[in-house]
């Protein structure tokens, strides 16, 4: 886990690259990689790739990044994980090559030159990777494949900038700063902003699962190599060995030179990794669980549970305790770590937070079970509005007639998603945006004005976007596991994950979001019959205790509102709590 950042200047009229940016960028990172830093110049000045070192395998200088092949044709600065490193090092030895290190990092770089930029599908684990290739005098940037790790880029038509952070690239001062209306509708409408866009017009997010290859001729549009949807919509039907399948993930994702610890709540996907990861690691494996004062002894305490699966496993447990003092002395610090504006991560900030104090470098996380085994009450929701008035004809345009009357009349008195029940009602894409909506689009002149209002929806064109990422897949709940994995997890919990660790110089790891493990379980995901939440639990040996699997689904409270109480309606709860965001992310 690391920072880094690029520069190539690739077209003959640009400036040579500023070793002062490089540096600058890389160094608004330091939090990333505490442990070393690293900088590499070409030296005709038209590349320059910077890293900071959070060290997790390979501890020693041989790990050290940039790395360069061993003739010097291909640089690497790259952020994340290979959890295959292994299987992939023992593969090229087999054909004759040699290592000069243990890290994972060479094996890509050796992988490259066999493979090229094909190589990036036999990566197992989370990255986010610039590499330099002097023959082809090219740049490549890839992601992988759900986007565990962000990676940002800016082309000015001349040069590009690449780096982990939004808020680094804008350190190093070259960035065109004008708003994205896309990126700030998106925000208020779903609490995140999407992908690819970002708050401002000069910078993107890199697709997950996707590659982008730059050269003299400037970048290509980037190339996808794993997308969610279609690997749903194609997979054939098939019963798969849960128990085999997770056990697998965990293995791979416990493959460090440090502790690996674990999130514990009192939730089915948290305690099942627990299980799984104690019976993979032996004895000694640390937990940890945030818990809230203000929740302390009702029912959305999660530490009395937590604590009796930490005890039914034998792991080191530790209770983190967070009140609203707390919280409220933290806000500054917790926003300025907040790469993009979001509504979430709060918790995942304090329990990282936890977690570094207890000198760990890495934790694994349940994110991600919710999406892949249905556990949201989206999956729900969704399709009995869509199978109870999707059916009428017209009923969206309907809808938006009975909405523009009535919308004005219920404002004052309930949630504004009430008048659009119609509107909504006639697909999937329509129906998730109107669970999962923030904000309604008609709210957003009120929010952004009007301007920015109106281009930034038709520069979003969610509805279109939404509907597209069910195209092809068959199957309700196979729908919304699609929708929850593309929008909510990858740019809101995935990117939370990444900040709200990275604040802590702490890698967090999610083993049940792995696309080796997704093409395993598609065939069964969300059939009649395939596996759920209660299949997942069973998985561990020994299993887990009877009052977490008889445990009602409650989700994962924290009281945000509850901390935020303001003197009108307007500041508070979650949509207060997104204005408060949006006004610290957009001060500078």
């Amino acid at each position: 886990m690391c920072g880094i950042n690029a520069i190539f200047a690739y077209s003959p009229d640009a400036a040579s690259v500023s070793r002062d940016e490089v540096v600058r960028v890389r160094d608004a990172m330091t939090i990333r990689g505490p442990d070393g830093d690293g900088l590499w110049l070409s030296d005709d000045g038209r590349v320059g790739l910077g890293h900071r070192r959070l060290a997790i395998i390979d501890l020693s200088p041989q790990g050290a990044q940039p790395m360069a092949s061993a003739d010097g044709m291909v640089r690497i600065t790259y952020n994340g994980e290979i959890f295959n490193y292994r299987e992939l090092r023992a593969e090229l030895e087999a054909e004759g090559r040699q290592f000069v290190s243990q890290s994972d990092t060479e094996v890509m770089l050796q992988l490259y030159e066999r493979d090229g930029p094909a190589m990036v599908e036999r990566l197992r684990g989370m990255f986010a990777l610039v590499l330099w290739d002097e023959r082809r005098r090219g740049l490549l940037l890839a992601r992988d494949g759900f986007g565990i790790k962000p990676l940002y880029y800016a082309d000015n038509g001349r040069s590009v900038r690449v780096a982990s952070q939004v808020k680094a690239l804008l350190a190093g001062a070259a960035i065109d700063t004008t708003p994205e209306a896309a990126g700030h509708a998106g925000f208020f409408l779903f609490g995140y902003v999407p992908e690819p866009h970002t708050l401002y017009r000069g910078i993107r997010s890199l697709p997950a699962g996707s590659t982008l290859w730059i050269d003299a001729d400037g970048a290509r549009s980037p190339e996808t190599y794993f997308d969610l949807s279609k690997t749903l919509a194609t997979a054939p039907i098939a019963d798969v060995d849960l128990r085999d399948a997770l056990s697998d993930s965990i293995r791979h994702h416990l493959v460090a030179d440090v502790p690996v610890g674990v999130f514990l709540s009192a939730g089915l996907d948290s305690t099942t990794i627990t299980g799984l990861a104690a019976a993979n690691h032996g004895a000694g494996l640390d937990t940890m669980t945030l818990g809230f004062d203000a929740y302390r002894g009702t029912a959305n305490d999660e530490v009395p549970l937590a604590e009796t699966v930490a005890e039914h496993y034998g792991t080191r447990h530790h209770t983190r305790w967070v009140d609203g003092d707390e919280f409220r002395d933290h806000l500054p610090d917790l926003l300025t770590a907040m790469d993009q504006p979001t509504i979430d991560g709060v918790n995942v900030y304090f329990v990282a937070r936890e977690a570094a104090a207890l000198g760990l470098k890495v934790a694994m996380s349940g994110l991600g079970g919710d999406e892949m085994f249905g556990g949201y009450d989206t999956f729900r929701q969704v399709p009995g509005l869509v199978r109870n008035l999707g059916w009428i004809p017209g009923i969206g345009t309907i809808g938006a007639g009975i909405r523009t009357l009535a919308a004005p009349v219920m404002k004052p008195f309930m949630s504004p998603k009430y008048a659009a029940v119609f509107e909504y009602a006639g697909g999937y894409g329509d129906a998730y945006m109107l669970r999962r909506g923030l904000f309604m689009p008609w709210e957003l002149p009120d929010l952004i004005g009007p301007d920015l209002a109106r281009q930034g929806l038709a520069d979003l064109d969610h509805r279109q976007r939404l509907a597209a990422t069910v195209d092809g897949v068959e199957g309700a709940a196979r729908r919304v596991t699609a929708l929850e994995s593309a929008w909510y997890m990858r740019s809101q919990l995935l990117r939370d994950a990444d900040w709200a660790g990275m604040a802590h110089s702490l890698e967090i790891r999610v083993p049940l979001v792995d696309p080796f493990l997704f093409r395993r379980l598609a065939p069964a995901l969300g059939r009649p019959g395939g596996p759920d939440k209660q299949a997942m639990a069973s998985t561990p040996m020994p299993p887990l205790p009877d009052a977490v699997r008889r445990r009602p689904k409650t989700g994962f409270a924290i009281p945000v509102q509850d901390w935020l109480q303001g003197p009108n309606a307007q500041e508070r709860g979650l949509r207060g709590w997104a204005r408060q965001v949006y006004a610290a992310q957009t001060a500078a």
